[in-house]
């Protein structure tokens, strides 16, 4: 698509507007990960927003909104690293997040992967035929920005956010509202538990996520609280004597989450096979490509001398940061360092291929990103342990139940997550910048931009959430409220992993059942296929492993978003007669209304989170604003429910009337 004036594309004003932005949607992202396990996809809310300002401001452009959507959607691509750090914390390494050594792994890991994506562009974007569904809806933004004005969408955005932020205070601040519902029924001596949470920012994640993947998380939920829980709960004797409820709670995270994380190793293991074939073609191309590069404006990337420049002071600084972590408390550190290194550049390209493609295929919201994460912690000690095997460790990393060793695995994770999540971002980008005729190479500037801004923004978001609310199993002053603390399920889970591959303690049992059912979740998937229905194993698997107030309401969510959809198609057509031409369907991903509004309710529950963090840290009281105290339970339970349906209600009743009757 050529652009003959040549508009504005990367520009200052773009900048500073897109790291502002990044402030906003790294922090809920931070949030949103550590409350639920899951994060979204800033794109789109980004486009949104950047083209109300960019044309408050004047003479604004397509390229000018696609440069600053591309870093947004960067930064907060970035908080995936919400899914290692506080696995220091857990662990007991750390007591907070120190600012240089968590800004400069998240930093180092994000250039990473923006520098292992480029050679992979002509391959997996320009010449090749993935769908890039996220990148896809964010050009048609642009696009329509550009044409048409965007004051509907933006005010379906505010609006959105708005709901989510007077609800989210009135449950979590003022917790005049239940933010959850559970029932629980005993049969003898297997329990049952059936629960869901009212959180708007997870109805807005299952619309975004759709159907299929909503389904598939609640078929995990059913087997884990349908038959894994009764089960184990009918056949494990209950020592500490236990409620009900609470037996139930204890069996799924000492046991049944252990199955969910086999099925997401193995479901991980399967994508990565499926995809060595077409990523092998992929490097084949790249090479062909390389050596017929054009010079024109919408084919150049960053130079071979800047790209290798970069890289450099990449593996630089992550040498500098991995011997700064050991270096205090360890001897003969540099081959332990130089393994780890090379193990990040090694690993962290093939993971950039792998989640670039997969990116292409289901979006980068919906990539498994946690599962790979679990495939290189197992990798990361297996490497240690060979290390130590060869004579090569430090003899202090093994020592106190392995803590230390325990402890630097998850510090490599942590740039490996960073590569992995931004490498899964930065093609979606790129296509993006392809339908709208922007140039890559500057499109690769605005993303480091992103992970620069990012990474300064993620220790303090981190900080004050632990101060604030504390981690499940990691509360930072005593007294506080478990049952207000962050889930962080990953990080709990990465932590637990590593340290019981060192200490040998890692319940395999749990693991090899959920890998054998992992495997069975694939073979099912392929015999869909051949019916053309789907059942992602991934999706099952994260079912099962997180906590049942996430999967169903996030199911919730995905249903309510198919119901719409069918309303809305059966209406388009419906208004055209017989012999005309029938519309095409809605994409899956497309910028509408309710997109707007789903993306509303995410970030309006996630600041609302963050805002009452800041309080609650500055205030040294996790309940300051409570008046929970005057609200019996059952009425805060009833009334909570009541208004989340009410504001589901309000939700559909406004996509529907956003949509003319009439084409």
């Amino acid at each position: 698509m050529a652009h003959p004036l040549t508009p504005r594309e990367l520009t200052v004003r773009g900048l500073i507007l897109g790291a502002l932005i990044t402030v906003v949607f790294t922090a809920s992202n931070v949030y949103l990960g550590l409350r639920i396990g899951l994060t979204f996809a800033s794109s789109i809310p980004a486009a949104v927003i950047s083209m109300a300002v960019l044309r408050a401001l004047g003479n604004g452009s397509i390229l000018e909104n696609n440069m600053v959507q591309s870093q947004a959607s960067a930064a907060g691509t970035l908080s995936c690293v919400f899914a290692t750090f506080p696995g220091l914390v857990m662990a007991g390494l750390w007591s907070n997040f120190p600012f240089w050594q968590t800004a400069g792994l998240s930093l180092a890991g994000g250039i990473a992967g923006v520098l292992f994506t480029i050679p992979l562009r002509r391959a997996l974007v320009t010449e090749s035929a993935l769908p890039y569904p996220e990148g896809v809806a964010a050009a048609e933004i642009l696009r329509a920005g550009a044409e048409e004005g965007n004051r509907k969408s933006l005010s379906a955005l505010i609006s959105g956010g708005v709901v989510a932020t007077l609800f989210t205070f009135a449950s979590n601040g003022l917790r005049l509202l239940s933010d959850s519902v559970s029932v629980t029924a005993s049969v003898g001596s297997a329990v049952f538990q059936a629960s869901g949470g009212l959180s708007l920012a997870l109805i807005g994640a299952g619309y975004l996520v759709g159907l299929a993947g909503g389904l598939a998380m609640l078929v995990g939920c059913v087997v884990a609280w349908g038959f894994g829980v009764p089960w184990l709960t009918a056949h494990t004797p209950n020592t500490d004597h236990l409620t009900a409820a609470a037996f139930a709670q204890s069996v799924w995270l000492h046991k049944v989450r252990f199955v969910g994380a086999g099925a997401i190793a193995m479901a991980s293991i399967w994508t990565l096979i499926e995809l060595m074939g077409p990523v092998a073609r992929g490097l084949r191309s790249m090479m062909h490509a390389q050596r017929t590069t054009t010079v024109i404006e919408q084919d150049k990337d960053l130079a071979p001398r800047t790209l290798g420049a970069l890289l450099a002071v990449t593996v630089v600084l992550l040498g500098g940061l991995f011997a700064a972590f050991l270096a205090p408390v360890a001897h003969g550190i540099w081959p332990v360092v130089t393994a780890a290194v090379i193990f990040c550049v090694v690993f962290g390209f093939v993971m950039a291929a792998a989640c670039g493609y997969m990116a292409g295929i289901v979006g980068s919201s919906s990539s498994p990103i946690s599962g790979i994460v679990i495939i290189a912690a197992v990798l990361s000690a297996m490497m240690i342990l060979g290390l130590e095997a060869c004579g090569l460790m430090p003899a202090e990393m093994m020592a106190n139940g392995h803590a230390l060793a325990t402890g630097f695995t998850i510090l490599l994770l942590s740039a490996i997550t960073a590569t992995a999540a931004i490498s899964n971002d930065n093609l979606q980008d790129l296509k993006t910048g392809q339908l709208v005729g922007a140039s890559p190479w500057k499109q690769q500037v605005a993303l480091i931009a992103g992970c620069v801004v990012g990474a300064a923004v993620i220790p303090p978001v981190l900080n004050i959430l632990y101060q604030a609310y504390g981690f499940a199993g990691a509360m930072p002053r005593p007294g506080m409220d478990p049952a207000h603390a962050l889930s962080a399920p990953q990080p709990a889970l990465i932590a637990m992993i590593a340290k019981g591959i060192f200490t040998q303690s890692l319940d395999w049992s749990m693991l090899s059942i959920g890998m054998a059912l992992g495997a069975v979740l694939v073979a099912v998937d392929l015999l869909l296929r051949r019916r053309a229905l789907a059942l992602p194993p991934l999706g099952v698997a994260v079912g099962i492993y997180l906590p049942p107030s996430v999967s169903v309401t996030l199911a919730v969510g995905a249903i309510l978003g198919w119901l719409l959809k069918r309303r809305l198609n059966r209406r388009r057509i419906s208004s055209f007669a017989p012999d005309s031409t029938m519309p095409a369907a809605a994409p899956e991903h497309d910028a509408s209304i309710a997109t707007m509004l789903a993306s509303g309710f995410i970030v309006g529950e996630s600041l609302t989170g963050v805002a009452l963090a800041v309080l609650s840290g500055a205030l040294s009281k996790e309940d300051a604003l409570s008046l929970g105290a005057w609200v019996p339970a059952p009425v805060s339970a009833v009334a909570g429910l009541a208004v989340f349906c009410a504001i589901c209600v309000w939700f559909c009743r406004t996509i529907l009337k956003a949509e003319p009757e009439h084409s």
